[in-house]
């Protein structure tokens, strides 16, 4: 880590709410990566992270379809008026997601949007409990049935989904085609979850090995740290980025 830069761990366990307007952030499930047995296994799961616009209550979860003639950017507008999941961990997690949701007052139904930050089976193992939501996967955008579109996201071109709303390209973890959605204006700054941007706090030494493209992902990394105050990680708990201010030349 840089040594203006730090990072601490966010102290609180799952569900962590983080207030915000018009945004809310819920760590619903905090994701792991532990060693198991003989050899190079690992049992993991990937974080599971819950964004509630503060004007969206159960009673309000009906949901208009987008105008036919409107493009990506209308129908992502649209899809994130009510709840949005970033990543569902995966399907041996499907009760415990549930459950989680349950207990934040969510129904699967009520899920407008989900968003998968990469293509592997402990972020996107439970997509099929949301027929009815927007899907953003990676770089791939389709409404319920299939309707696929266009947007051009790239890492100069966020997607935005509201005010202080984004989905940024971060690529690295799993190729070229990783997102983050990165959430202004809670209590705590701005919080971005990043998939496997970050596998936990401290992985410094360990998340090249996981790479399929280091370079690309460093540069994620370090734009993802320039903005956030806090990390939702891909395998670990929430952490606070901490700057330390440039100390003058002698």
């Amino acid at each position: 880590m840089s040594g203006l830069v730090q990072t601490e761990p966010l102290l609180g366990e799952p569900p962590l709410l983080v207030r915000g307007d018009p945004y809310s952030v819920v760590v619903l499930l905090q994701g792991y990566a532990e060693p198991e047995g003989v050899g190079d296994a690992v049992r993991a799961d990937g974080s599971v992270t819950l964004v509630l616009p503060q004007a969206w209550g159960p009673a309000s979860s009906h949901r208009e379809s987008p105008p036919e003639g409107g493009g990506a950017k209308t129908a992502l507008e649209e899809a994130a008026r009510g709840p949005i999941l970033v990543d569902t961990g995966g399907p041996w997690a499907r009760d415990t997601l549930l459950g989680a949701l349950a207990r934040q007052g969510v129904a699967p139904g009520d899920v407008t949007l989900v968003v998968g930050t990469h293509g592997h089976s402990d972020h996107i193992g439970n997509l099929g409990l949301f027929p009815g939501a927007a899907l953003l996967v990676s770089h791939d955008f389709c409404l319920p049935g299939g309707r696929y579109f266009p947007h051009g996201l790239g890492e100069e071109r966020p997607l935005r989904l509201g005010p202080g709303l984004e989905v940024w390209a971060t690529p690295g973890h799993g190729g070229q085609r990783d997102v983050s959605v990165v959430v202004a204006g809670t209590v705590l700054g701005t919080v971005v979850v990043a998939g496997d941007v970050f596998e936990r706090s401290g992985d410094e030494d360990s998340w090249q090995a996981l790479s399929e493209d280091p370079v690309a992902q460093e540069r994620s990394r370090k734009r993802v740290l320039g903005t956030a105050d806090v990390v939702v990680p891909g395998h670990g708990a929430p952490f606070r980025v901490v700057r330390e201010a440039p100390q003058p030349p002698n």
